[in-house]
């Protein structure tokens, strides 16, 4: 098929190079103008500008979409991914049989900008991936796949969201098989069941020592880097990068007590049961192990982790 392709960030990227392996003609892909990174303030491009590159696709980034100009190429549909804004009226009519979006989440539950965080934060034992046709609504569009994945223990927003991005490419390109082929069978969502998430904050990452350390352990591997779960130590924030759930109870322990130290784990009591740290990083430094932490940090039982805004 014609295609027109809408995407920046990572997630989007499995899914324009599966389409380029599926042989679909891409006449154009759109992605948000490069950002200033690092101490430099260098533009990078986005990963979705980068993959077109290499995959030799043609790549624009516009600051405003221009409707007309996307229906010149005559596309017969266009893909929505990770694009970070929302498409007009006018620029989802472009394409002659719509536009199809890839979330990760089993929609209507988890619409919004952290949909794989917010899974891991509430504890949810499966997740998914939806293929839907965009409207002027975010992530409300009429559903054409989805596909059921189980959330493992020591899951994390990056390795999950990799894994989702990779199934999304999969789905999406049966998805467009299905429309090429006047096949495609799309159903309405069910508001009632819908749920929407908000971009996360650092305030969210704050670790409340007074939480079960099960909870504790969710916070830890949906904040990820970024925004990151955050304590303090010494007065000094830190940022739990790998945790796990002790295997001992810590009774009678204040919450954010330190009530082991191993050379590689710090164990902190909890509200319920204790956190066991892995991978730390201190304010200004490079992710590290706690073993390395130790190197240069003088930790006791006793000591308190402490609450860093």
């Amino acid at each position: 098929m014609r295609l027109i392709f809408f995407g920046t960030g990572a997630f989007a990227v499995p899914s324009l190079e599966r389409l380029v392996q599926a042989r679909h003609h891409l006449v154009g892909c759109f992605t948000q103008p490069g950002r200033p990174q690092g101490r430099g303030l260098r533009l990078e491009p986005s990963p979705v500008k980068q993959a077109a590159q290499r995959l030799g696709v043609p790549v624009a980034e516009p600051a405003r979409l221009d409707a007309a100009a996307l229906a010149a190429l005559k596309p017969e549909a266009g893909v929505v991914i990770d694009y970070g804004r929302i498409l007009r009226r006018d620029v989802l009519g472009a394409a002659a049989r719509g536009m199809l979006g890839v979330h990760p989440s089993l929609l209507p539950k988890y619409r919004g900008a952290s949909p794989v965080a917010w899974a891991l934060l509430q504890g949810e034992r499966e997740t998914g991936v939806t293929v839907f046709r965009l409207n002027e609504r975010m992530d409300a569009g009429d559903i054409l796949r989805q596909r059921t994945v189980p959330i493992e223990p020591g899951d994390t927003t990056e390795a999950l969201t990799q894994r989702l991005a990779a199934l999304g490419a999969e789905e999406l390109v049966r998805g467009l098989e299905a429309l090429a082929g006047g096949q495609a069978a799309f159903r309405p969502q069910e508001e009632a069941r819908a749920s929407v998430t908000a971009k996360l904050t650092k305030a969210q990452g704050v670790i409340d020592w007074r939480q079960p350390a099960a909870q504790l352990d969710r916070l830890v591997r949906a904040m990820g880097t970024w925004p990151g779960a955050m304590t303090a130590c010494g007065g000094q924030p830190l940022k739990v990068l790998a945790a796990s759930v002790g295997a001992a109870a810590a009774s009678g322990a204040v919450p954010g007590t330190v009530v082991r130290v191993a050379a590689d784990a710090i164990e902190v009591a909890a509200g319920e049961g204790a956190l066991v740290l892995r991978d730390v990083q201190p304010a200004g430094r490079r992710r590290m192990s706690v073993r390395e932490f130790l190197a240069g940090h003088s930790i006791q039982v006793g000591d308190m982790f402490g609450t860093h805004a």
